[in-house]
């Protein structure tokens, strides 16, 4: 963004000051170029008075004293003409060989037309400049002068202006890179402070903030707010691990005493009972165990990972024998299915509780005599465990929503439920690295899979 912004600001400033300096440059050398040929043409007018009346007189022995003198003196040669196109006077200087540009001169000023200016251009394009002037008497031309100066001074005086104003631009320009880069830096400051305390607060520091103490006013305003809205996130999430670590600790007494009853009470039934104990036992430890995830989550904001080689097979067949009886209450029935065992590296705990969610969902919406398949198989290095129901099912846009928070199919009527429960089931398994997976199933129903990885290295 900073570089975009510096862009964006010193392109045209760059533009600006070039079309400026160009501008200044073309205008410098205008003026010198027009002061040269004035001087010229001041000259041209001086010895066409000169040589008209040397030519009327028929002595040539003034002009070429005068045109001697002024070589001498400015550098610059002066040549009178007769009427006929040959030298008359050039200061005892042996006459050479007219370039074709000059006798074209001459021959246009002997034909009575004046000397034009020449149009200005570029101190490196400047060549010798020479002007011809036709001499009059009476009307009548009777000859010509031209006078060649020497333009070193003239382009050294524009090369020296170009230079000059080269400098002035470039000093400018690193003003301007300068200014910009610091109103980058200004504006952008705000920015950048916002975005190192999102990413504190990403990592958890829920009390990072934002200095609002320098930028644009929108800018500084839009850190008070960000100030505002990590407060409130702070503050609800403060309040939100009070509650769980409150009643995870509540429930652990009553849970303890509940366990302690079932000890109890197994010592006086008899053998026939001992599978119904162990598995009210499993499931006491089973709750213990999901209480002091919430209770590490509520304490530090992450729970103790206990991660291990697990069956998900085995899993999924205790959970279904765990729910058959609720599942028998509602005249549904459950009927496992997939591979005998399917190995994964992952928690136990996290994989049950979302399992139980995803269950408790298929039985509450399934009618009364249907089947819900469970099982778990393996994709490659992928582990699913399926729960396959034969409910209402959901539209494929119904399917894509299903895991958002108190979301709720149009069709689910007066069947109790508060829209949580996939949701969080897909919030537990991507703490393990695994995702929820909600379609359509052939035949009717819904089929949501937890998918996870086996844990093993490629």
């Amino acid at each position: 963004m900073r570089r975009r912004l510096i862009i964006v600001f010193l392109v045209p400033l760059v533009a600006i000051l070039a079309a400026l300096g160009g501008a200044a440059g073309w205008s410098a050398a205008h003026g010198v170029q027009q002061a040269f040929y004035t001087q010229q043409l001041g000259d041209l007018g001086y010895f066409a008075t000169s040589a008209r009346q040397a030519l009327r007189s028929g002595s040539a022995a003034v002009i070429d004293a005068e045109v001697m003198r002024f070589r001498e003196v400015y550098g610059i040669e002066v040549t009178v003409f007769d009427l006929g196109g040959s030298v008359w006077a050039a200061g005892e200087q042996d006459p050479a060989v007219l370039p074709e540009e000059d006798a074209e001169r001459v021959r246009l000023a002997l034909s009575g037309r004046r000397a034009e200016q020449p149009t200005v251009v570029f101190p490196w394009t400047v060549t010798d400049a020479a002007l011809a002037e036709p001499v009059f008497d009476d009307g009548d031309v009777i000859g010509a002068v031209l006078v060649t100066g020497d333009v070193e001074a003239p382009r050294a005086a524009i090369l020296q202006q170009f230079l000059l104003i080269c400098a002035i631009a470039l000093v400018l320009i690193a003003l301007g890179v300068l200014l910009v880069f610091r109103l980058a830096r200004w504006v952008l400051s705000p920015v950048r402070r916002l975005d190192e305390a999102m990413v504190a607060i990403e990592r958890g520091e829920m009390d990072a903030r934002v200095a609002a103490d320098d930028g644009p006013p929108e800018l500084r305003r839009m850190a008070q707010v960000f100030n505002g809205m990590a407060d409130e996130i702070e503050r609800v999430m403060t309040r939100q691990q009070e509650f769980a670590l409150n009643a995870s600790h509540e429930l652990r007494n009553p849970l303890n005493a509940l366990l302690l009853r079932v000890e109890h009470l197994a010592t006086g039934l008899g053998t026939q009972w001992q599978h119904d104990v162990e598995e009210t036992r499993e499931e006491g430890r089973r709750m213990t165990r999901i209480l002091e995830t919430l209770l590490g989550l509520a304490r530090g904001g992450r729970g103790d990972s206990a991660i291990s080689a697990v069956d998900l097979a085995t899993l999924a067949a205790r959970r279904l024998d765990a729910w058959r009886d609720v599942a028998a209450q509602r005249g549904v029935g459950l009927r496992a299915t997939g591979d005998s065992s399917v190995m994964s590296v992952t928690d136990r705990t996290i994989v049950e509780s979302a399992l139980d969610a995803v269950i408790d969902n298929a039985v509450k919406f399934s009618p009364e005599g249907a089947q819900i398949e469970i099982g778990a198989r393996r994709d490659g290095r992928l582990c699913r465990i399926t729960v396959r129901d034969h409910g209402p099912g959901l539209t494929a846009e119904e399917a894509a929503a299903a895991t958002d928070r108190f979301w709720r199919s149009a069709e689910s009527g007066d069947t109790p439920g508060s829209g949580l429960g996939l949701a969080i089931a897909s919030d537990l398994l991507a703490t393990v690295g695994g995702e929820l997976s909600v379609a359509s199933a052939k035949g009717g129903g819904l089929a949501v899979a937890l998918v996870l990885h086996d844990g093993t290295t490629p």
